[in-house]
């Protein structure tokens, strides 16, 4: 009997290069969920031109409950859901408090309450290195404790992992891993697809290929006074790709391991720190591109540096990033590229 995987938010950034790697190197069906709020079903004709195969998607708010339930009351043998399906923008976030709480914990309790009904033994929970906040010794690891969250998105990912430690302690019928991955960026090798949003982005990389092609007339480094080496915001940036073989490693393991923990947590990194002028200058670099870029003032949400310890993703997953930071670029740029012709 086929064995069925659905991913939430299929249409989006990480949930599609995520199927892209799921139809590759696994055998499961694949069923996408996505309510296209920031993203568009155009995407599944992206990764049918990478797959060559065809793609089984569902149009639905995972905030209704009974259009969920519904729309897979027909489908058995649900091996696995990874749950990609949020809001993420942090400035949004910021000046929107109520759309990110009733969309982002919402959706995640009617995904538990689905596993539960249907009895889906595994559950990926897309998380963030948000949760760790401002923290006062670097790299981060799983056990380092939770500062106070810089932005509602962040406090939305905290509550999340919290209410499924504790549907864990509940005794529920199924297993659930946290990944909490750092900065994704990149594209796609092919340059068929990559970074998408229907609404403007606010991560670092799109901004800078779409200033780059023009679509900005210039961009802001939020913040040079930071403490960090060079003023600005650092972070550790991860080749969506990467990410996305991480997730399926990560699910096949849940499948295979009967004794697994019935809830752990699991960072995603490169275990490198990356300041924005340090990737401004990778992009320059290897486009031979000049961006336009002023320097601002701090952003509301942002934490001042962040980058993960590496060991438990070896040691759990068997898995470590492999691409470097000229490599996202270099794919985030040819994808940009791709993306304006294609709307021109």
């Amino acid at each position: 009997m086929e064995k069925v995987v659905i991913v939430t938010g299929g249409a989006g950034y990480i949930g599609s290069h995520t199927i892209i790697e799921l139809i590759q190197n696994t055998s499961f069906k694949v069923v996408s969920i996505d309510n296209y709020i920031n993203s568009s079903s155009q995407t599944y004709d992206r990764i049918e031109k990478v797959t060559s195969k065809n793609i089984d998607y569902k149009e639905l708010d995972l905030c209704d409950k009974k259009a969920l339930f519904d729309a897979f009351k027909d489908e058995i043998n649900i091996v696995g859901i990874i749950h990609f399906a949020a809001l993420k923008s942090v400035p949004e976030s910021v000046e929107n408090p109520s759309l990110y709480y009733n969309n982002n914990l919402q959706s995640l309790i009617n995904v538990i309450d689905f596993c539960k009904e249907k009895e889906i033994p595994n559950l990926i929970f897309s998380s963030s290195c948000s949760v760790y906040g401002n923290i006062d010794s670097l790299p981060v690891t799983e056990n380092t404790p939770f500062s106070k969250a810089e932005s509602p998105y962040a406090h939305t990912k905290q509550i999340g992992e919290d209410i499924l430690e504790m549907y864990a302690k509940c005794g529920v019928n199924f297993k659930t891993l946290a990944l909490r991955y750092f900065n994704p960026v990149g594209a796609h090798e092919s340059g068929l697809i990559g970074e998408s949003p229907i609404n403007p982005p606010t991560s670092l990389i799109p901004i800078i290929t779409q200033t780059a092609i023009g679509l900005r007339k210039k961009m802001f480094v939020h913040g040079v006074d930071y403490p960090t080496r060079d003023g600005s915001c650092i972070r550790d940036y991860i080749h969506v790709c990467d990410i996305a073989n991480a997730h399926v490693i990560a699910l096949t393991k849940l499948i295979e391991q009967t004794d697994s923990l019935s809830f752990d947590v699991v960072n995603l990194g490169t275990g490198d720190g990356v300041s924005v002028k340090e990737a401004i200058a990778s992009f320059e670099k290897n486009t031979e591109v000049s961006l336009s870029y002023e320097f601002g003032p701090r952003r509301a949400g942002d934490v001042m540096a962040i980058y993960s310890d590496t060991t438990k993703s070896k040691e759990v997953l068997g898995w470590e990033a492999s691409r470097s930071l000229d490599e996202m670029v270099i794919s985030a740029w040819k994808w940009q590229n791709n993306l304006s012709k294609e709307n021109s």
